[in-house]
């Protein structure tokens, strides 16, 4: 059974891929690959993603079971894998970050934006986030690019962990790919509506207050 649910997930994922490594050649860029490139690439891919899906299930169960944890309202890790926003988000998040991490163009953002619009949480592909991670309600939580949150962390509504004014290169233009979003270590809560800006360090343990 497993076989042939990952022979289907196979069928549908892999020309997807494939056309995402394409658009760089329909967008005319330098050094941009044809589609037999992009083919291997999209192959090469798919492999990866399917050789961390262990790992990505039970990084995954993990975050249901944090939910579990920290919300008395849920009565089992299952209804938050099913039910709750947050889990959903941070779902989608993993596989995006796989692909953003293997350089996929495109599809890492659509992924995020899909989850997105389902649950108004807005994860950047880029974050780095650790294991067990809750998102309370979620709704109007951003996470940007460059943040890295740590393990057992946890997130009220309204959340943001955003970027103050960018540098700019000489022709007036921010500089892509510095870091610029907060590092939230492990162990730490950040209660509703707070917004942490810049890149700064929440040490491990802290709370953050509502609103702040």
């Amino acid at each position: 059974r497993i076989a042939r649910e990952l022979a289907d997930i196979d069928a549908l994922l892999t020309p997807q891929v494939q056309l995402a490594f394409e658009l760089p050649a329909h967008l005319g860029e330098a050094g941009a690959s044809g589609a037999k490139a992009a083919a291997t690439a999209a192959r090469r891919v798919v492999d990866q993603l399917f050789e961390q899906l262990p790992a990505l299930r039970d990084r995954i169960f993990d975050d249901a079971r944090a939910a579990w944890r920290n919300d008395p309202a849920c009565r089992h890790p299952i209804e938050a894998l099913y039910s709750y926003p947050g889990v959903f988000a941070i779902t989608r998040h993993r596989i995006a970050h796989i692909f953003y991490q293997l350089d996929v163009p495109l599809l890492p953002r659509l992924i995020a934006e899909d989850a997105h619009r389902r649950t108004g949480i807005d994860i950047n592909p880029g974050a780095q986030i650790g294991s067990e991670f809750f998102i309370d309600h979620g709704t109007g939580v951003v996470i940007g690019e460059t943040a890295i949150v740590g393990n057992r962390v946890t997130l009220y509504q309204g959340v943001t962990l955003g970027a103050k004014s960018f540098p700019l290169d000489e022709t007036g233009r921010p500089i892509k790919g510095i870091d610029r979003h907060p590092v939230v270590e492990d162990d730490v809560v950040v209660y509703a509506g707070a917004t942490i800006l810049g890149r700064i360090t929440i040490g491990r343990g802290s709370t953050i207050g509502g609103n702040v």
